[in-house]
C-alpha cells in the first residue's frame, strides 16, 4: 500500500510569511508568466502600495494581512521600478531591493573559498554602490549554515521578513542591495538556522561603524573620501635603510594609554599632541598600536 507522502516544505509564500524562504528573489520582485507581469513585496509594516509608472500611479493589492502585496499587469514595468510605499501615514518613494542582480562577482567569490580573498573587507559588511543607475548600499555576510539570512534594522523596524538576503550558492555568503539607504542607520543579521531552525541576530563582524554601548548595533557608515597626504613620508620609506637603522617599537593600546580626568578617550588628535613626545623623549622609534578596528565596545 502506498501513499502520497507530505512534503515538510511550505509553499513559497508561506515560507516568506514565517521568515523561512531560502531564495527570496525567487518569490519577490518581478516575475512574468506569459504575457502577464506580476510584482510581489513584502511590506508588513505598510498600510498601502503603489507602482510607480509614468502612466500613473497603480496599486498593489494585499494578498495576505501579514503583509503580503501583489501588481498584476500586462505592461512591463520600468527597470528598475519604483515603489510608492505608505507606513504610518507617510509615503516614501523607494526602489524594490529584488528588482537588482547580484553584484558579488563570481571570481571574487571564488578565491573566498578558496581562502584567498585577501581583501575580503571589500566584499563583506557595508559598502556604498551604484547599481543600475541606483544609489544604495550592498550588504554581504557569510553564514554558511543558515536556512535564511536577513538584514534587519531601524528602517524595517527589526522584522527579518522584510529584506531577506540572496544566497549565493555553495560559498556560504548572502548579499542584498537596499537603494537608497541612509547613512546611519543600525542594522545586524538575522540568521536561522538550516538544521535547528534557531534564529540568531548577530553583529556584522566587518562593521565599519557601530552605535556606543551598551547598544551592539552596527551602523551603515558615510562614504569614505579621504585623501591621503603622506607622500613625502612614502618617499623616504622607500629609502630607508631599515637593516641598519636603529628599531624600538612602543606598542600601545589607545583607549587605556591616557584618559581626561573625567574619563573620556583621548581622540586621535589629542593623542598626536601628547604621545609624540612622550615616545620620542623616551627613546621610541616606532608605535605599535592594537588593534582598532571599530566593534561594539567602544573603549
Amino acid at each position: 500500500m502506498t501513499g502520497a507522502i507530505e512534503s515538510s516544505t511550505p509553499p513559497l509564500h508561506e515560507a516568506l510569511l514565517h521568515a523561512r524562504l531560502h531564495d527570496p528573489f525567487s518569490f519577490l520582485g518581478l516575475h512574468q508568466h506569459d504575457s502577464h507581469y506580476t510584482i510581489r513585496g513584502m511590506w508588513p509594516h505598510a498600510s498601502k502600495v503603489w507602482l510607480h509608472t509614468a502612466g500613473g500611479d497603480e496599486a498593489f493589492v494585499r494578498t495576505d494581512p501579514r503583509g503580503l502585496y501583489e501588481w498584476h499587469g500586462e505592461h512591463e514595468p520600468p527597470s528598475p521600478y519604483r515603489l510608492l510605499v505608505e507606513t504610518d501615514g507617510v509615503v516614501r518613494d523607494v526602489y524594490d531591493p529584488y528588482a537588482f542582480p547580484p553584484h558579488i562577482t563570481e571570481h571574487d567569490l571564488y578565491l573566498f573559498n578558496e581562502g584567498n580573498l585577501h581583501q575580503a573587507y571589500d566584499m563583506l559588511g557595508t559598502h556604498h554602490i551604484t547599481l543600475n543607475g541606483v544609489n544604495g548600499v550592498r550588504f554581504a555576510c557569510w553564514a554558511p549554515n543558515a536556512e535564511r539570512v536577513s538584514v534587519i534594522g531601524d528602517f524595517n523596524h527589526w522584522d527579518g521578513r522584510v529584506h531577506p538576503m540572496r544566497s549565493r550558492g555553495s560559498s556560504g555568503v548572502w548579499e542584498l542591495f537596499i537603494p537608497s539607504m541612509h547613512t546611519g542607520g543600525l542594522y545586524k543579521y538575522e540568521i536561522r538556522n538550516r538544521d535547528s531552525g534557531h534564529i540568531l541576530v548577530k553583529s556584522d563582524p566587518y562593521a565599519q561603524e557601530f552605535e556606543r554601548r551598551p547598544g551592539t548595533a552596527a551602523k551603515v557608515h558615510a562614504e569614505i573620501d579621504y585623501a591621503w597626504h603622506d607622500d613625502e613620508w612614502i618617499d623616504g620609506r622607500s629609502n630607508w635603510d631599515w637593516l641598519h637603522a636603529p628599531l624600538n617599537v612602543y606598542e600601545m593600546h589607545v583607549g587605556s594609554w591616557r584618559r581626561h580626568p573625567d574619563g573620556r578617550f583621548y581622540t586621535y588628535r589629542e593623542l598626536a599632541e601628547h604621545l609624540i613626545p612622550y615616545v620620542q623623549e623616551m627613546g621610541y622609534t616606532h608605535i605599535e598600536l592594537l588593534p582598532i578596528s571599530e566593534h561594539p565596545l567602544d573603549e
